[in-house]
């Protein structure tokens, strides 16, 4: 079930953001509590940072923002994870299938989202719900552990 993201839920949310698993694919490097909650509460504020549960627990998490003006019929996606131990139980693609089906009632016609070079779990995972690459942000992508910037993938999934 997904629903907006609360305050109740920071605790659940930062310890998925910082597992080992997670942390390597998304915004910002491992950091403690503290320093996450302005972050965490950024989000909220958004309205557009969302949980998706399983069995009474936050399961993943995502955001979904949709543009203004003359792009308002394009989407975001970003920020978005699943708890590795529930990797290879549909529970990604369960999500992710309930955000692009309420974006597309709610008449979007294209949903795009970034996606790191050195992530081909993700890469597959995306192509196989339709997206396509669309260009490459070169050395766009630079971790604190990391020597180098990598490259970002730009992807899109389109509805006529």
């Amino acid at each position: 079930m997904r629903r907006l993201a609360t305050l109740e839920d920071l605790h659940a949310v930062f310890t998925l953001y910082m597992h080992e698993k997670v942390v390597p694919y998304l915004g910002y490097d491992p950091m403690p509590l503290e320093e996450f909650r302005p972050i965490y509460q950024e989000m909220l504020e958004s309205r557009r940072f969302f949980v998706y549960e399983l069995d009474g627990r936050v399961a993943g998490f995502y955001r979904a923002t949709r543009y203004p003006g003359r792009v308002q019929h394009v989407a975001s996606l970003g920020t978005l994870a699943v708890d590795p131990t529930l990797h290879g139980k549909g529970v990604a693609l369960a999500m992710v299938s309930q955000a692009i089906d309420e974006l597309k009632a709610a008449g979007v016609k294209r949903i795009e989202l970034c996606v790191e070079s050195d992530n081909a779990p993700g890469l597959r995972f995306y192509e196989k719900l339709g997206f396509q690459r669309e260009g490459t942000l070169r050395k766009f992508y630079k971790r604190a552990s990391d020597a180098e910037a990598i490259d970002d993938h730009m992807m899109a999934l389109l509805f006529d």
